[in-house]
């Protein structure tokens, strides 16, 4: 028995329609959300560069690089509380 080539697996979980993710809000998913204490933040970018949903944007306020979280697809792993190397985020119990 041999195992099959590279060209003989079928494709899977192909995206077929631009920016489809962006219409899936999996926010609802969440019991705990990361809450970031910017005073805390030095702005290292480990909790941006590390979301698996990207759901960590990086806004410019006053001149000053500010990470924000995007509710509406942050699913609450806590990755970014876990890898925050000054633990500026705290995982709080989301109240629905």
């Amino acid at each position: 028995m041999s195992l099959p080539g590279a060209k003989d697996v079928p494709i899977g979980a192909v995206i077929t329609t631009p920016g489809s993710s962006l219409r899936y809000k999996t926010g609802g998913w969440r019991v705990f959300k990361p809450v970031i204490n910017h005073e805390k933040c030095v702005g290292c970018r480990t909790c941006f560069l590390l979301c698996p949903d990207a759901a960590v944007e990086e806004v410019e306020e006053g001149g000053k690089r500010k990470y924000v979280v995007n509710y509406e697809y942050c699913k609450g792993c806590g990755i970014c509380a876990a890898e925050c190397p000054v633990k500026a985020i705290e995982m709080v119990e989301e109240v629905k």
